[in-house]
């Protein structure tokens, strides 16, 4: 493979802390839609595994462009954080602050790879776009019904 102009190891470390996020998501996930309650439980419940599956699976595809790159994947995983708060717009906070933090370390490694790889651009670039979307999910999760204008939860985004 063709690495000119890129640091390894940075992005071999990028794809590992993205890899232990993803399968902190798979968790996450898995707890969140075990803690639904009420009567949006079912269409909620197959959203958050269905979030779940699909972080199993970029954490796969993390863990086989570290491999692709030559290197060892992680075998650690990322913050995990019970809160213990179970009402349904909690859990959606708590999602959309993974999720955000998931979106930075696929812009950090587009950043690392931009112009320099192909192939690694492509997947950065695809992550993020996902990463973009499943934000604005959650977002229109959050928003009150009728409310048009995009929920912020960090009042510096407004």
């Amino acid at each position: 493979m063709h690495l000119e102009g890129i640091d390894k190891r940075q992005v071999v470390e990028k794809l590992n802390r993205i890899m232990e996020m993803e399968l902190a998501g798979v968790v996450r996930y898995t707890h969140y839609s075990l803690m639904v309650y009420g009567y949006a439980r079912l269409p909620l419940v197959e959203y958050l595994r269905g979030e779940a599956n699909e972080a199993i699976l970029h954490a796969q595809q993390a863990g086989e462009m570290v491999t692709h790159l030559g290197e060892h994947p992680s075998l650690a995983i990322g913050p995990l954080l019970e809160t213990h708060n179970h009402d349904i717009d909690d859990i959606l906070r708590e999602a959309m602050e993974h999720e955000r933090a998931t979106y930075e370390m696929y812009r950090e490694l587009l950043k690392l790879v931009e112009g320099k790889s192909v192939m690694l651009e492509e997947y950065a670039r695809t992550k993020v776009h996902e990463e973009e979307q499943h934000l604005g999910e959650v977002d229109k999760m959050l928003r009150k019904p009728g409310d048009i204008a995009a929920f912020h939860s960090n009042p510096r985004e407004s």
